[in-house]
């Protein structure tokens, strides 16, 4: 009978065990206020509002970035630090960039337990952390950061690694999920919305600058390149001297005495007259104005002549410019190479079998942003990655979908009120710029107008451009293979668009 007992009790305790196993170590969804779970930084530059807020167009509530042009620091110290070195450890949080983001981060901080007596109020941008992860977007920077704070054995100072090839931050204002996956082999995933964008390890010099271990050896910081080091592998012949009809003054280019005036040059006509159809405006005041002058423009007789004004003779190459000698190079007898200093043991190296990740203490959000509307919700720190996709798939899939039919929805009706999308526009920007190619200026009134008419009905679009690239062919072809210029009338009829070439 009590052996019966005894395995009852071993069944309940394992199936609590994996029922526990199931549950995530840290989950915010921020259903309640975060007032009093929260700690907001009472540093005087972190300026920023944090408020308890839905995101648009759902029920669900989160962490939001309320004014923009701000710096905001806020905190959440966990009941019981989080170890990262044994075990899988799942970090994940949603984003949602209502305002998109054209500079600031939108990335989490994951604080490493602080030395006695650190105040929650005295969180910012000094504060030391294990991980930093999540979007940030400014100029040149547009990228997922993973970044670690490894503290080297040797010296007992902390490296920030950063992941050397981390995703971009999707531009658009939906929600999104992202999830770094720590596994006990060293490997690193970065997934954005479940969808893996990047894997690492974390012991590879590929994969992190800089590398968590060290090299074994560093040039020598003492040691001097020699004052008779010669690094000039080529050196002027010494020996060469300058030929005697090398003629430096010699100038590059002199006149074409044996040029002519070309026939119908009109000697006494100038390049520009005054423009004949100008006249002095009414209220030109020639004491307050000035004497007015009329404006110039081209003389048209010199279009069609050879040239205006004053004939002179044309410069051409002078065949005896040779410019400045110089002594041919040859090899340098006392060429060394390019001096190194030399390797000497790195005493700050060691080896390391697995990173000595601190443990996570809190999580904090430090950041600086020029955009509002930033939301930051189920923020979650689990050890199976199982529990962090299912509330991916309950929390976040269910708020995309929603958003992304919404988009759709409003894309559509956009393009029925509107007229052109935003592709639809570049198409025509470019058969614009197509139009402007010069040995298709025979047909570029014809084309525009055709273009134009296409701008009133957005759903003949390819018709269009169908019918441009048909008369870049047919000119193409004729002008290859011979025959009379192509007259290129053009017809919209009810159902496509098309250009009608008439040989």
């Amino acid at each position: 009978m009590m052996g019966g007992r005894a395995v009852l009790l071993l069944v309940i305790s394992a199936l609590f065990a994996q029922i526990g196993a199931s549950d995530p170590l840290f989950h915010e969804s921020f259903n309640e206020s975060f007032d009093g779970s929260w700690i907001v930084s009472g540093k005087e530059e972190y300026k920023g509002v944090w408020k308890h807020a839905k995101s648009d167009g759902h029920e669900d509530y989160g962490l939001l970035v309320s004014e923009p042009a701000r710096k905001y620091a806020i905190i959440k110290e966990l009941d019981h630090p989080v170890i990262l070195k044994d075990e899988t450890v799942v970090l994940q949080f949603e984003v949602r960039l209502q305002n998109g983001l054209e500079c600031g981060g939108a990335y989490i901080k994951y604080i490493r337990p602080q030395a006695t007596g650190w105040n929650a109020k005295d969180f910012d941008n000094d504060t030391p952390y294990t991980i930093m992860f999540g979007p940030d977007k400014c100029g040149s920077t547009n990228k997922v950061h993973f970044i670690l704070k490894h503290k080297n054995p040797k010296t007992g100072k902390y490296v920030e690694h950063h992941l050397k090839s981390p995703p971009s931050v999707p531009y658009d204002k939906l929600s999104h999920v992202y999830t770094a996956i720590l596994k006990p082999d060293n490997e690193v995933r970065i997934l954005v919305d479940g969808v893996e964008k990047s894997k690492a390890n974390f012991l590879s010099a590929d994969d992190f600058e800089p590398a968590l271990i060290p090299s074994k050896t560093i040039p020598d910081p003492d040691d001097k390149k020699p004052e008779d080091w010669d690094e000039r592998a080529k050196i002027p012949d010494p020996v060469a001297v300058k030929p005697d009809d090398w003629d430096e003054d010699a100038p590059m280019e002199i006149v074409d005495e044996e040029a002519t005036k070309p026939e119908g040059w009109l000697d006494d006509e100038p390049e520009e007259i005054d423009d004949p159809e100008a006249a002095k405006p009414e209220d030109w005041d020639d004491e307050e104005d000035g004497e007015w002058e009329a404006p110039k423009m081209d003389n048209p007789k010199c279009e069609v002549a050879p040239g205006c004004g004053e004939w002179k003779k044309p410069m051409k190459d002078n065949p005896a410019y040779k410019g400045k000698w110089h002594a041919p190079l040859i090899d340098n007898p006392n060429y060394k190479g390019i001096w190194k200093p030399q390797e000497i043991p790195n005493p700050e190296y060691f080896e390391l079998d697995k990173p000595d990740f601190d443990p996570i203490a809190a999580i904090g959000i430090e950041i600086w942003t020029m955009q509002d509307g930033i939301l930051f919700d189920n923020i979650l720190i689990a050890d199976n990655e199982k529990v962090a996709t299912s509330v991916r798939e309950k929390t976040w899939k269910p708020k995309f979908d929603a958003e992304k039919e919404k988009q759709k929805a409003e894309e559509a009706a956009a393009g029925a009120s509107e007229g052109l999308s935003e592709i639809q526009k570049k198409i025509f920007d470019i058969l614009y710029k197509v139009a402007d190619i010069p040995f298709l200026e025979p047909y570029k009134t014809k084309i525009i107008d055709v273009i134009e008419k296409g701008e009133t009905q957005p759903n003949i679009t390819i018709s269009i451009l169908a019918s441009v690239i048909v008369v870049i062919v047919t000119v193409l072809f004729r002008a290859l293979f011979g025959g009379k210029k192509p007259v290129v009338p053009y017809s919209l009829d009810t159902c496509h668009c098309c250009i009608l070439l008439k040989t």
